[in-house]
């Protein structure tokens, strides 16, 4: 049960999915999508999420903190996750400058329980997205987000021309993970009402659509324009049932 837990829990505060391994040292330039787009970020906040989840038969509890900051043209994610049998298992940090693009990250880190932590680096001066456990490299063409950072990107966005963000919607990014990069399409839903600890919300409710033939999990986010469109609820769902839901309860503005 534990390692089940510590391999999802690795893809909660913000963080998202695990991509498979790569084949190739940069994607073709189609499926690397570099959209310059209006964007407006949300303002400073500590967000915090009870999480639940089932894996194997087991349930399991837990909760989140999220640190984003934004000033000065930088900004910075600071997530953090705790299983309440074992303390913090998951920090992890994106922190980067704020372009013509939106975020633009510099460095991404991250550091799992009983795992070595690892470096993603998005140098600019090269142009280049480089990794400290693989020796692959992607061109950097403006956009690129990693997997904290593009659920911030999404809700900036969202958060500029929300007349657009409308059901049927999709929205591309090209977002770098522990060991390699890859496209990824998300698709807007309708607005729903979430029973929350802050009350009856109406959020978007937005979807990660997997590659055909993808053994990733389906991500579910739902933003709260009443709340800066701040990600009220994160879920992430296998086929086979196991999944781990995040909701915020509170929200610190800073």
């Amino acid at each position: 049960m534990t390692q089940a837990f510590l391999r999802y829990a690795a893809l909660l505060a913000l963080g998202l999915t695990q991509a498979g391994a790569c084949q190739a040292a940069a994607e073709p330039a189609g499926e690397h999508p570099s959209l310059k787009r209006a964007f407006s970020l949300p303002p400073p906040a500590e967000l915090h999420y009870a999480i639940k989840a089932r894996q194997k038969g087991f349930s399991i509890s837990g909760d989140a903190t999220i640190r984003w900051q934004v000033a000065d043209g930088k900004y910075s994610v600071l997530a953090e996750t705790r299983a309440s049998f074992l303390g913090k298992i998951v920090e992890n940090r994106s922190e980067g400058v704020v372009d013509a693009f939106g975020i633009a990250p510099l460095k991404f880190n991250e550091k799992r329980l009983r795992q070595d932590p690892y470096t993603i680096t998005f140098d600019r001066a090269a142009r280049s997205i480089g990794f400290s456990a693989a020796k692959l490299a992607y061109p950097i063409l403006g956009g690129e987000q990693d997997r904290s950072s593009v659920s911030w990107q999404l809700a900036a966005i969202a958060r500029a021309a929300p007349e657009k963000f409308t059901p049927g919607s999709e929205w591309k990014f090209f977002v770098a993970g522990r060991r390699d990069a890859e496209a990824w399409t998300f698709r807007v839903g309708k607005q729903e009402t979430l029973h929350t600890r802050l009350g009856d919300i109406a959020c978007v409710h937005v979807v990660r659509l997997p590659p055909p033939d993808s053994a990733d999990q389906q991500l579910d986010i739902w933003f709260a324009p009443s709340f800066d469109w701040y990600p009220l609820r994160l879920r992430f769902a296998d086929s086979d049932g196991d999944f781990v839901e995040q909701t915020l309860d509170q929200v610190a503005r800073k």
